[in-house]
């Protein structure tokens, strides 16, 4: 049939994965470096990987391709995420996306470790990598028992003490709805259903864009079908905590 589906430009390509990280059905896959789109079959046409690629590599055409079968991408994402529940983090993209969890001995509150304290300025709480909602494995190790930190990227910089206050021996992840363009509760619902959260602090600005943050995280917790308990926590342009 003749239908609106996506075309990767591989010369434009860097091979960083966020495509298919944000791509839900799993039409699209890294393959020696490069994004692919793998099944015709498996693209809706909707397009969610295309803000998400940073070059601009993904565009729509309009070819003959096989119709989008919504009963196979449910099945593969119900195996998909049976597989991951235990497996090990495989990385195939972007060096900067790699997951890893960090030692801290220098944030106040925090058990000390053998790596030293930083000369100068304000210890670094931050427990993970990467931090990013798009780019955070749904199966990271650091989720077991985490208590998680949701938190709109401006934030950090309206509070000198947002490491200190909100991000201790939290796991952090960040994003912005209206400069991703992209609505987290599918995501954030994923790491939900995979993982035993202890507790789920939002953490956004008084700023109206803010509030998808928050009710993304609402849907999440809808859709996940667990109850975690939470909290939202607002910040003034002026960096003053608001109640």
């Amino acid at each position: 049939m003749l239908r609106k589906i996506i075309q990767i430009d591989d010369a434009l390509c860097n091979g960083c994965g966020a495509c298919a990280s944000a791509c839900h059905e799993g039409a699209i896959a890294m393959v020696d470096g490069k994004a692919r789109l793998l099944r015709d079959d498996y693209c809706d046409g909707l397009g969610d990987c295309l803000p998400a690629c940073p070059t601009g590599a993904i565009t729509f055409v309009e070819r003959e391709a096989a119709a989008y079968d919504e009963a196979a991408v449910k099945a593969k994402q119900a195996t998909t995420l049976e597989q991951t529940r235990n497996a090990p983090i495989r990385h195939l993209g972007c060096p900067g996306t790699r997951s890893r969890s960090i030692e801290r001995a220098s944030c106040a509150g925090q058990e000390q470790s053998a790596r030293p304290r930083p000369e100068s300025g304000a210890p670094s709480c931050l427990n993970q990598w990467p931090v990013q909602i798009k780019l955070a494995p749904v199966n990271a190790p650091y989720f077991n028992r985490a208590k998680l930190l949701v938190a709109a990227d401006c934030t950090a910089y309206a509070r000198a003490d947002f490491h200190e206050r909100f991000m201790k021996n939290r796991v952090t992840l960040i994003g912005c709805p209206k400069l991703d363009m992209t609505d987290y509760s599918e995501k954030l619902a994923d790491i939900l259903r995979s993982n035993d959260i202890r507790s789920i602090d939002v953490v956004r600005m008084e700023v109206p864009c803010c509030g998808d943050l928050e009710q993304a995280v609402q849907r999440a917790l809808k859709e996940s079908g667990k109850m975690i308990p939470w909290q939202v926590i607002t910040i003034a342009t002026d960096g003053e905590l608001l109640e």
